[in-house]
């Protein structure tokens, strides 16, 4: 059998994953990713991740040292403010979480998933340390003393000091350490599209609550000449593919009902998507030789940035931590750290994010009447808006 050797083997090709070896290769590393599905690295090919992430500051920093952000910067939207609107108060409820309020800089930037992975691929093929292997993927491993030994699906073999393990909320990886999760179902699905409007977005991401779960606009660069947002519009499973099959009118004349009209009248920029909304923690994120990060450790529904920046926290702990002793990379010394500076973080965060979906989802006045009190009250608190601020980036 074929053996190659490297100090880190990636299992994965998303974000996440392509992220992490642009990182690790440009720390020195010498790196092999796999992924048994080839990135689409364009808006129109089928089966292409039209949804957006937005980068938050610390996210945007690991970007720079990864040798990313230079290939981005020029396509990101700043988001200078987070603005909540509950528009089922009455009166509604609007605050804005101004970024001027703690920082020189905006909360993060937004980019279109698609364009993430052509230029992430981009930066790979400047690094001779990296080897990617799109259309192979990870069929098994035997951990040793000094390095794991991983099985491709393409008969080759991998021998690394480092497994990385970035393959999703399905993880190949997880499984075949034995790794169980616990997942929490919603009952949500999301549909996911852009839309042009009227009214300029001033970068500001909006996310208006009423039953269900939330409605965000998210600023993207002018489409045709016209301010355009990414949406993510959480709902009862049923009413996300109900609408997701409506005749692009109907659905519109939906989408402004339920944005309230913030921006005016809402067209159709993109065609729509349908994501189902869980909540998951893997119960160990280490095993022997292997590190889970991303959707393979931890998964949350899309509210307030906070999955793939998660994710980059994750990689962010584990380059700290191979840059610091290169000689421990893989070692359990090094795997433990990992784990006690990122489980409970990811534990609080999960559970946090999960509290506020499950606030959002509520429909009765009752509940609705301490949503709208609730902002009103968190905003009006100058120590704790700043406080909630950091918190959203990272901090703390």
């Amino acid at each position: 059998m074929e053996r190659k050797h490297a100090d880190i083997l990636i299992a994965g090709g998303g974000v996440a994953g392509l992220t992490a070896a642009a990182a690790f290769g440009s720390a020195g590393f010498t790196v092999v990713i796999v992924d048994p599905t080839p990135p689409i690295t364009d808006a129109v090919s089928k089966g292409a991740d039209l949804r957006t992430t937005a980068f938050l500051q610390p996210a945007q920093a690991f970007l720079e040292t990864a040798g990313i952000w230079p290939r981005l910067a020029d396509h990101a939207t700043p988001l200078q403010i987070m603005r909540i609107v509950d528009a089922a108060a009455h009166p509604p409820v609007q605050r804005d979480f101004d970024a001027s309020d703690i920082s020189d800089l905006p909360f993060g930037w937004n980019l279109p998933n698609w364009l993430l992975r052509r230029e992430i691929v981009a930066r790979l093929h400047d690094l001779p340390n990296v080897d990617f292997r799109p259309g192979t993927g990870f069929a098994s491993m035997v951990p040793r003393l000094d390095a794991a030994l991983v099985n491709l699906t393409d008969g080759k073999q991998v021998a690394a000091r480092l497994v990385i393990g970035a393959d999703g909320r399905n993880s190949p990886v997880r499984q075949a350490l034995g790794i169980s999760a616990t997942t929490m179902r919603y009952g949500q699905k999301a549909v996911t599209f852009a839309v042009t409007h009227d009214a300029p977005h001033e970068n500001i991401s909006t996310e208006i609550h009423r039953a269900g779960g939330p409605f965000t606009l998210v600023p993207l660069p002018d489409h045709d000449g016209k301010p355009c947002s990414a949406v993510v519009w959480m709902d009862h499973g049923a009413e996300s593919l109900r609408r997701a099959a409506l005749d692009p009118e109907d659905f519109e004349a939906e989408a402004n009902d339920r944005s309230a009209w913030h921006y005016g009248p809402l067209k159709l920029a993109s065609r729509r998507m349908v994501w189902p909304i869980i909540s998951q923690t893997s119960d160990q994120i280490i095993g022997p030789r292997t590190a889970l990060v991303a959707e393979a450790a931890h998964v949350m529904p899309p509210i307030g940035a906070q999955g793939l920046n998660m994710s980059l926290r994750d990689l962010a702990c584990l380059l700290d931590l191979a840059t610091a002793k290169p000689a421990d990379l893989g070692s359990q010394t090094m795997l433990d750290s990992y784990a006690r500076q990122r489980h409970p973080d990811i534990k609080l965060r999960v559970a946090g994010i999960d509290a506020l979906n499950r606030a959002s989802m509520l429909g009765n006045p009752m509940a609705q009447d301490l949503r709208a009190r609730g902002i009103a009250a968190l905003y009006g608190i100058t120590p704790v808006r700043r406080s909630l601020m950091q918190l959203g980036l990272g901090a703390g």
